[in-house]
């Protein structure tokens, strides 16, 4: 999926935007990929000596995987995404300029507008963080 189309199926741009590729969907699952360069903003102060992805970075990149697997019912005129929780959060290896991360997303249950999801991010085979986490469709402003 190109850039256009990602940029087409959900909100998030720049610098807050954190994926750059949609390795595979299906209509339950999505993997997507993000590397993290040098200039990202946040390594300016996390930690400027020794730069590291913070862990809710790396939750927020897995949660865009799956708002990219749920846009088309935001197509349907059913809002955005908008996360309303995470569960038994795991951060595992530490990710570092340079690193690209693969991160994978299930649909497990969908309840009307809440969808509930499993995500992990790996890189170089290794998981750096597996959660459990819900979203629902809310609207957008004129809807």
């Amino acid at each position: 999926m190109t850039r256009e189309a990602i940029y087409a199926a959900i909100p998030h741009r720049p610098p807050m935007l954190l994926v750059d590729e949609i390795v595979s969907q299906t209509e339950e699952t999505i993997v997507c990929r993000k590397t993290f360069t040098a200039d990202e903003y946040f390594f300016q102060g996390h930690y400027p000596e020794f730069p590291l992805v913070p862990g809710v970075i790396l939750c927020e990149a897995t949660m865009q995987c799956g708002a990219v697997m749920l846009s088309k019912f935001a197509a349907e005129g059913k809002g955005v995404p908008v996360a309303t929780r995470l569960s038994d959060v795991k951060l595992k290896k530490m990710i570092r300029p340079g690193d690209t991360i693969e991160m994978e997303v299930k649909l497990v249950e969908r309840m009307a507008d809440a969808f509930f999801m499993t995500g992990k991010a790996t890189c170089d085979g290794k998981v750096a963080v597996r959660f459990d986490f819900a979203c629902t469709m809310a609207p957008t402003p004129g809807e």
